[in-house]
């Protein structure tokens, strides 16, 4: 009796025990059976506009002295290269808030007849000698698919339509046979147009208040569905969590596929308000997926309707203005930063479907280049990895309380329970990929100067073997960065033996890749 009563209390201590670490250490549970929904690969796409050197000098430099642009295209192939690697599926053209008061017709024909236009968003000239028909030959050789922004500035539906016709018409008619006259004879049938770029804002050419916009919106979108209609629209929304959206929402929804939404996050020097700033995002979406929950029901609409999160990044508008190329220098802190985004949209993968990095090349951009050739920022890793099922994990760890940007991350964030915080340090999304047998995990360490050892706790159905490859993003220092005289961010890839808990280092980034012994059922 004495030895029964020695084991119970044993294992009682031990359950106590047990409990105990799971609670208050950092622990990451995962199970593969809550699935949230498939990552779309459309989130990892990027966005190119005529703004500093993102088009001349980044994917189109035909001059280049060292032969590194194709001599017929003039097209950067050493960027072509990077971007077929992070397998972009789709780029959003040509703005941005140059789309505003830009005239396609003037970018398309012989380019010695182009004329050369002033340029209002980032006040300066533009060339024209790049436009349409480069821009969806571009996407060809990359393997992306084009997405076109329409001006709802200074443009007109008579222009949208026209620009429309350009692109997708097969039919005997003016702009159609107008391609075909600039030597392209089939139709490009591009799937995504977006009704305006950031029509709200103050900065741009044409701005109107939210009716206005819908109005205008809903009529254009009805004409151009009706010159071709296996087009997909995006409304122009604004963050998400705006007045504007709910407005738009109401009135467009029965009409677009997409509601666009715009954010970026700063750092004003502190690395915390840098890597919690994505909480806003996460937040905008909940907000947006209930706006247009709001707007399907008062509509009586039976149709899916998802965010497309068109322009995000890190961007901070006094270390890199917008007139001044926006040429953003990342560190390793911005890097913490843009994985916490893409942490977000892999968790709400039920929600965001598309998702264009602002921008694709130069321009607060992972890629930048110079005339002798270029160097990759330490902001890519999810784009081959984290594909698959989006899972629903659980996480316990420590939260921020300090500062946030926005202030209102911090407010609202104080009122939820310890599981549902935004600004926990240690930031996590999961997929499970059935054909690898795979669960892959990426995990952020937020915090600036403390390491974490974090315990993994998997379901009863998932039994790993016991190797796990790790892909690690990390540096001694925050303001590591990479440059054209070498790189102090890498990624370094190693393999090793599980054993159920990992150490995070302080403000680090991996992704850990757990195999299966066996297949899901």
């Amino acid at each position: 009796m004495l030895s029964i009563y020695y084991s119970r209390r044993a294992f009682i201590l031990y359950t106590i025990y047990h409990n105990f670490l799971l609670y208050t250490m950092a622990s990451i549970h995962i199970d593969p059976a809550r699935v949230i929904a498939p990552v779309d690969p459309r989130i990892y796409s990027g966005f190119t506009e005529h703004m500093g050197r993102c088009i001349y000098g980044g994917i189109y430099e035909p001059a280049n002295p060292n032969g590194l642009s194709d001599p017929k295209t003039g097209w950067r192939l050493d960027v072509m290269n990077v971007l077929k690697e992070l397998k972009v599926p789709i780029v959003r053209y040509p703005g941005g808030n140059f789309v505003s008061s830009y005239r396609w017709q003037d970018g398309i024909g012989p380019k010695e007849l182009r004329p050369r236009r002033p340029e209002l968003a980032w006040l300066s000239e533009e060339s024209n000698q790049f436009g349409t028909d480069e821009f969806i030959a571009w996407c060809r050789a990359v393997g992306t698919e084009p997405y076109i922004c329409l001006n709802m500035g200074t443009g007109t539906l008579e222009d949208a339509l026209a620009w429309l016709e350009y692109c997708n018409s097969s039919a005997n008619t003016y702009y159609a046979n107008l391609r075909r006259k600039n030597g392209h004879e089939e139709p490009y049938k591009v799937k995504y147009w977006a009704l305006g770029n950031e029509v709200w804002g103050p900065w741009q050419v044409g701005q109107m208040e939210s009716q206005d916009y819908a109005k205008k919106a809903y009529q254009w979108a009805k004409a151009l569905k009706l010159l071709d209609p296996t087009i997909e629209l995006i409304s122009c929304g604004e963050t998400g969590f705006a007045d504007w959206d709910r407005v738009t929402l109401r009135k467009l929804a029965p009409v677009v596929d997409y509601h666009s939404i715009h954010i970026y996050t700063v750092s004003e020097g502190k690395h915390a308000v840098n890597a919690m700033g994505p909480a806003a995002a996460e937040k905008a979406l909940d907000i947006t997926k209930s706006l247009i929950d709001l707007a399907k029901i008062e509509g009586g609409l039976e149709k899916d309707i998802t965010v497309c999160f068109d322009e995000w990044n890190v961007w901070d508008p006094v270390r890199a203005p917008g007139e001044k190329g926006a040429e953003e220098h990342y560190d390793l802190s911005d890097a913490i930063a843009v994985a916490s985004w893409l942490n977000v949209f892999v968790r709400k993968a039920d929600i965001v479907k598309i998702a264009c990095i602002a921008q694709s090349v130069n321009v607060i951009s992972p890629i930048i280049t110079s005339p002798q050739g270029l160097f990759k920022q330490p902001l890519h890793l999810f784009t081959n990895l984290m594909r698959g099922l989006s899972l629903n994990v659980h996480v316990n760890s420590p939260s921020y309380d300090g500062p946030t940007v926005p202030t209102w991350i911090k407010q609202l964030d104080k009122y939820e329970p310890e599981s549902s915080k935004l600004t926990k340090f240690i930031d996590v999304s999961a997929v499970y990929v059935a054909d690898a047998k795979e669960v892959r995990v990426a995990v952020v360490n937020r915090h600036d100067t403390e390491d974490f050892t974090v315990l993994f706790v998997f379901a009863r159905n998932a039994d790993v073997e016991g190797q796990v490859k790790v892909y690690e993003v990390w540096g001694e220092q925050l303001g590591f960065s990479n440059g054209f005289d070498g790189e102090q961010v890498k990624t370094v890839e190693k393999t090793i033996n599980w054993e159920g808990k990992y150490l995070l280092k302080k403000h680090s980034f991996q992704v850990l890749v757990f195999k299966l012994k066996q297949e899901l059922k």
